[in-house]
């Protein structure tokens, strides 16, 4: 059982598109995007530098496109066993398992990018990855700092989050045996800050068209497999707010039988966490089309 693993933000770096650009139709599919999130997806893909994909409203977007096509050229007209994405991954992972098209997906984002960039300009927020440590002392500093376990990533990796000075003193007095790493992200997503992005999308999800999915779907509130598609966006959209709890999707996969996962574009971190959580797994990382004959060669197996 192969799953198509979608990344979040945080993952992207600049000029990692350069590469896909080369395979025939990626360019023009990239272009029409370009067109639908009002965003020049290619020239951000390949010439921007770290801080302007940084921003919010420019990474959301091109996470999603980016993967969507690659999906695209790895499964052409198919579709994975599973899939799941982290965060805003779960954007691109909608549109694979066909609950939304890949333009209501891409609207959806550009609206997510945008209202979440909002949000974050309110108060001066940010992000810190706590690596290690024993999760209940780790949960229990991040509360005492009146912080938020974002994401809870399993693999020994919980993200804290909220404002900048919150941040500062958890960093002055971090948990036992546990590192700080300061994530690169435009603000505390995944919390109470990011409410007003949430009555947004609560606003524009309902006139979204939407199918119920045509294959095994995870869901980030509890690693749940959800069959409905209208349930599914309304989670998505709670999921704004709500943590992401990466480390129930890696569980529910293993209860599934996942025997292989696929990372999309920019991959990396979601097969890093896979390879400490899930031993035995077959990965492959889609860092660049040098990637794709290992995730074919998975594919075909899986399918004789």
């Amino acid at each position: 059982m192969i799953l198509l693993a979608s990344p979040g933000q945080g993952a992207q770096t600049p000029g990692f598109l350069k590469p896909w650009l080369e395979i025939p139709g990626v360019a023009d599919r990239l272009a029409w995007w370009s067109a639908v999130t009002g965003l020049d997806l290619v020239r951000y893909g390949t010439e921007a530098d770290a801080e302007e994909i940084r921003d919010t409203a420019v990474a959301q977007p091109l996470l999603v496109a980016a993967a969507l096509a690659a999906y695209e050229v790895l499964y052409e007209d198919s579709v994975p066993d599973a899939v799941a994405g982290h965060s805003v991954g779960e954007l691109a992972a909608a549109a694979i398992a066909g609950v939304l098209s890949p333009e209501a997906a891409l609207v959806l984002v550009r609206e997510r990018g945008r209202a979440m960039a909002e949000a974050a300009a309110v108060t001066e927020t940010g992000m810190t990855a706590v690596l290690g440590g024993d999760p209940d002392e780790v949960l229990a500093s991040i509360d005492k700092h009146g912080l938020t376990p974002a994401n809870v990533n399993g693999a020994g990796q919980i993200v804290a989050a909220g404002t900048m000075e919150q941040l500062a003193k958890f960093a002055d007095e971090p948990p036992a045996k546990a590192r700080l790493r300061p994530l690169s992200v435009a603000g505390a997503f995944h919390t109470e800050h990011m409410e007003p992005a949430v009555a947004t999308l609560r606003r524009l999800a309902p006139g979204a068209p939407v199918a119920d999915p045509r294959t095994t779907l995870l869901q980030n509130r509890d690693g749940a497999v959800v069959a409905d598609g209208r349930d599914f966006v309304a989670r998505l959209v709670d999921q704004v707010s709500a943590p992401v709890r990466w480390d129930s999707c890696m569980a529910a996969m293993r209860d599934l039988g996942v025997t292989a996962i696929i990372e999309l574009p920019p991959a990396g971190t979601l097969t890093g966490l896979a390879r400490r959580e899930l031993k035995g797994i077959e990965l492959v990382a889609l860092k660049t089309p040098a990637d794709l004959d290992k995730a074919r060669e998975l594919i075909k197996a899986d399918a004789s």
